[in-house]
Parts: C-alpha cells; sequence; structure tokens
C-alpha cells in the first residue's frame, strides 16, 4: 500500500472517531459533526479504494459517484448502496444555517459508517480495528 492509500485511510479513521465521539458526547453534542464525519470517514474509504487501484477522481464528496468509481474493481459495494445513499447529504445540508441534524439522524449515521467501516477495510486488505 503506497502512502497515498495509508494517508487517506488515515484520515478516515480520524473522521471515524470523530463522528463516534461528536454522537457520543454527554454535553454539547454535535450532530451535524457526527453525521458529517460518518459521510467523510465513508468518503475517504472510497477514494483509498481508487488510488489503491489507481483509478483516477476528481474533488468531489458524492459517494454514489464514488461508488460507481469502485464498482469497476469492488462490484460488492453495490450492495452497500443504501447505506452510502444515507450518507451522502450529510457532507452539506448540515453544514450550514437552516437545517440541522437530529439526534435519530446521527445515530443512524453512525450506525451506517460502523456497518461499512469493516467493509471498505476488507477491501484494502486492512485488519479490524476499533
Amino acid at each position: 500500500m503506497n502512502e497515498l492509500v495509508k494517508e487517506w485511510v488515515n484520515k478516515a479513521e480520524g473522521d471515524y472517531h470523530s463522528a463516534l465521539r461528536e454522537y457520543q458526547a454527554r454535553k454539547f453534542p454535535n450532530y451535524d459533526a457526527a453525521g458529517f464525519h460518518a459521510q467523510q470517514c465513508a468518503e475517504k474509504y472510497l477514494k483509498a479504494i481508487l488510488q489503491l487501484r489507481n483509478i483516477r477522481f476528481d474533488k468531489v464528496h458524492d459517494l454514489l459517484a464514488l461508488l460507481n468509481l469502485c464498482l469497476h474493481v469492488a462490484p460488492e459495494l453495490e450492495l452497500q448502496k443504501e447505506l452510502l445513499s444515507y450518507l451522502n447529504p450529510f457532507s452539506v445540508a448540515f453544514r450550514y444555517p437552516g437545517e440541522s441534524a437530529t439526534g435519530d439522524q446521527a445515530r443512524e449515521a453512525v450506525k451506517a459508517i460502523k456497518k461499512l467501516r469493516p467493509i471498505l477495510r476488507k477491501i484494502l486488505n486492512l485488519g479490524n480495528t476499533t
């Protein structure tokens, strides 16, 4: 695995742990941030897969666009389309005034990334970590 792929993975892991911390915060949980970091974790893992396989991608935050690129090398990801679709709006929708994620939405985002992360790591031949 080259250094750029490792960097994508490290950033994805940072987002994963940030999503968990924000959702689980006893004081002042930030549900917008929990969902955002869950989405970012999935995005960076998908980009790591693309980078590993030398598949060019643009600077996009659309998980479904990234999924379509990944399907050529990881067709099993088609089964994860629903989870990726759920996470997709968290990249932008809740980052500005007028929209806020609820605790239920954040919980579902965290559940989604907890399901996706081991699958994405397996595709990258990485072990399961906590």
